[in-house]
């Protein structure tokens, strides 16, 4: 039988509502303030009166960036370091994925290259091994080089094995009944039937290409083959001769923590853009994965 709530039981649960919609709202503090100091002036910015509404309003430090064609060609090199870099990780993901999720009698060497990837991914060979590497396969400025040192996320492949052996065994075994090859099994059973891992996984990968900025700065010579992260992070130090007039008078409207207000911004609109698409998928996918029955 049904029994309706007491009130002290449904005061308790209006307050607990009510604090975390508050803790919820309250991560999104600081994201306004950054909005508000990128579109305020340097001087209300300088005295410290913007909290979370822009004061003298103007639109100097994204008129600065916009102009520049070197963010236009660092965004496209970091959009096209997603696209090749997230359909690396997933296409490679699931495809070691699938046989780790075997049991040994099906996939005998399955242990040992378990182990093996869970000590590469504890065990990090260090920054001159892991430059040297790919300066001998000649990637060193090349948009290859972004990619391919990173093209199997061990993390990734650990979400996706435990989601993959929390599936039916039924459905493995009539598949193969039918006639159906483990190709088949993979990509027409697995795959469709593991959409919320799948989603965890691209999120990972397309957050991860798109916020890393340390191996642009080391793997690229050329400025015009940075990142957009790694743009970002050089905009302020570079060398004020390379401006021109209108650069300059621009600049000089503008305090540093105007114009980083105003990069770090436009750096986190691609990824606020993406991750409602993939959010109802997020919780569901690395709850599950990460779980071993």
């Amino acid at each position: 039988m049904i029994t309706s709530k007491s009130l002290p039981d449904k005061i308790f649960d209006w307050v607990i509502s009510i604090v975390l919609l508050l803790l919820g709202l309250s991560t999104l503090l600081p994201l306004i303030n950054t909005l508000a100091v990128s579109l305020s002036s340097k001087a209300a910015v300088s005295g410290g009166m913007v909290t979370l509404l822009p004061v003298g309003f103007n639109l100097s430090a994204y008129t600065y960036i916009m102009q520049d064609s070197r963010f236009w060609r660092a965004f496209m090199v970091s959009v096209e370091r997603v696209v090749l870099g997230g359909l690396l990780n997933f296409v490679l993901a699931v495809l070691t994925a699938f046989p780790l999720s075997r049991e040994t009698k099906d996939f005998p060497l399955r242990n040992v290259l378990m182990w093996l990837f869970v000590f590469g991914m504890v065990l990090n060979v260090g920054l001159v091994p892991w430059f040297l590497t790919i300066n001998l396969y000649n990637l060193i400025d090349t948009i290859w080089a972004l990619v391919l040192p990173t093209a199997l996320p061990i993390w990734n492949v650990v979400i996706l094995m435990n989601y993959f052996r929390g599936i039916p065994k039924e459905l493995d075994e009539a598949a193969r009944i039918d006639g159906a090859n483990p190709w088949q099994v993979l990509w027409h059973i697995y795959v469709p039937t593991s959409l919320p891992a799948l989603a965890t996984i691209t999120l990972f990968s397309i957050v991860g290409h798109w916020n890393s900025f340390f191996d642009g700065l080391i793997l690229m010579n050329n400025p015009d083959n940075y990142p957009l992260q790694t743009y970002i992070q050089q905009l302020v130090i570079a060398e004020r001769s390379i401006l021109n007039s209108g650069q300059a008078q621009l600049l000089s409207k503008l305090s540093n923590n105007t114009l980083n207000a105003a990069k770090l911004f436009i750096a986190m609109l691609p990824i606020l853009m993406v991750y409602p698409l993939l959010q109802q998928y997020f919780i569901r996918g690395i709850t599950l994965g990460a779980v071993k029955e």
